[in-house]
């Protein structure tokens, strides 16, 4: 183990290594039973005589913080090791972080109707395995383009180009740690400092937040059955964050109309619409409407993806793809912040996709979640207690209560409210359920628990 020790001065050489030691072993960065270095290589690093070393050794011995175990070394005493924290500090975030929510690990429940999480059963691991063990071997060490591997922004380009009718090559494509950093890149590049962005409402809380820590009056823009209301945004935004494909929470599809009427307002105001197109590679039924990043011919849209539905959150895997006005400052904004992703992990997502297997892996989930939707859609259709919100795509649905009904928590069971999602008009009452987590055998039991 090396130990960080530093010497100041010429006083007392053997009581600064004494504390500094003592001090590595209270604040836990030295464990129990880690060993020591020998006095002779300490007093070489060092530059100090080995007795100076041996003193402080000894010394710490005698405290019973360390203890010598002969032809071995110098261990750390675990019977002395009490780990402790750092100082409570008075230095204090901005006010905005000081209430900003944040979501806790949780244990998973017997019935988990949770949100965006996909079966990571149904996930090819060993294939998974083979290919990022491949790039490891034969990757290289150094930085990388910001952009991303340019094998995968090229395999993207023509998966969503034949998915999803995104027009697209490579060089529009910028790879990110999840669609979470894509809105995180683009609110640096283009929100200022008290900038109106209109949100869906519901909505996706996440992009929300994130706007708003960037300095952002965030204004929510109620939705219907059409999609997000366009002439209720405010006259002051210049930036509108939608989910057309499979709104987020409610399911439903922005209509044609509507998406013409959202470009028609960015032409007219000047401003930027993010499309994120989070879970429609899920679809049970209906043909697509063509995303508004197609239907753009003035490059006023981004569009955000994301691998954590189609494949696993861990992964943290997700692009965007923007105008060629854009980018040389998204690219810098992404080498700002933390320079590239984990190149292996891109080269092998490349290969997956190039090679067939995230299709055959997209069309196998495809089958599984049907039928779990078409479970949930069955089971619900008759209970005069819940409405259904029509939806034909994705990982979750959502059910407006009746008038007086509400739900109370169970701890076997995880469901989500849909006044969660709400951020000005909470008095929208419902439910979400995910049915990407449980398993279609669980599921009718777990809506028995649901409905007592």
């Amino acid at each position: 183990m090396d130990v960080h020790v530093s010497l100041h001065g010429r006083g007392d050489l053997a009581a600064q290594v004494y504390r500094q030691l003592l001090d590595a072993i209270l604040d836990g960065r030295l464990r129990s039973g880690e060993r020591l270095p020998p006095t002779r290589e300490l007093a070489k690093r060092l530059e100090i005589s080995r007795n100076t070393v041996a003193v402080a050794y000894d010394r710490l011995v005698a405290d019973g913080f360390l203890v010598g175990r002969a032809g071995a070394g110098t261990f750390v005493s675990a019977e002395r090791v009490r780990a402790r924290s750092a100082p409570q500090g008075v230095v204090r975030p901005r006010a905005l972080w000081r209430s900003m929510p944040t979501r806790p690990p949780t244990p998973t429940p017997e019935y988990d109707f949770g949100v965006g999480m996909p079966d990571a059963r149904l996930f090819p691991m060993e294939t998974w395995r083979r290919l990022v063990a491949r790039e490891l071997r034969t990757s290289l060490a150094g930085y990388a383009d910001p952009s991303g591997h340019e094998g995968l922004r090229d395999a993207i380009s023509r998966h969503i180009g034949i998915s999803r009718s995104v027009r697209a090559s490579a060089d529009d494509v910028l790879i990110t740690n999840g669609a979470q950093q894509a809105l995180d890149l683009i609110g640096r590049v283009l929100i200022d400092p008290g900038a109106c962005v209109a949100v869906e409402e519901p909505g996706y809380p996440p992009a929300r937040l994130l706007f708003r820590s960037q300095g952002a009056r965030v204004a929510g823009v109620p939705v219907d059955g059409e999609g997000i209301d366009v002439a209720a945004i405010p006259n002051a935004a210049r930036m509108a964050y939608v989910t057309p494909s499979h709104q987020f929470p409610l399911g439903t599809p922005m209509s044609l109309a509507r998406r013409a009427a959202l470009l028609a307002w960015a032409e007219r105001r000047r401003a930027v619409i993010v499309e994120d197109d989070y879970d429609s590679e899920f679809r049970f039924g209906d043909r697509p409407l063509e995303p508004l990043q197609s239907l753009d011919r003035a490059g006023r849209v981004i569009y955000v993806g994301s691998f954590s539905k189609t494949l696993l959150p861990m992964l943290r895997l997700g692009f965007l793809v923007a105008p060629a006005s854009l980018m040389p400052a998204l690219r810098a904004a992404r080498q700002l912040t933390d320079w590239h992703g984990e190149l292996p992990t891109q080269a092998a997502l490349a290969r997956f996709i190039d090679e067939g297997l995230l299709a055959r892996h997209i069309r196998k989930a495809t089958r599984e979640y049907a039928a779990r939707h078409a479970l949930i859609v069955d089971a619900l259709a008759g209970d005069d207690r819940l409405r259904l919100v029509p939806s034909v795509a994705g990982l979750h649905l959502c059910a407006r209560f009746a008038p007086g009904v509400s739900v109370r928590p169970s701890p076997r069971l995880a469901v989500e409210r849909l006044d969660s999602y709400c951020g000005e008009t909470p008095a929208q009452n419902g439910l979400v359920l995910g049915y990407g987590a449980i398993q279609q055998s669980q599921i009718p039991e777990g809506l028995r628990l649901l409905r007592n």
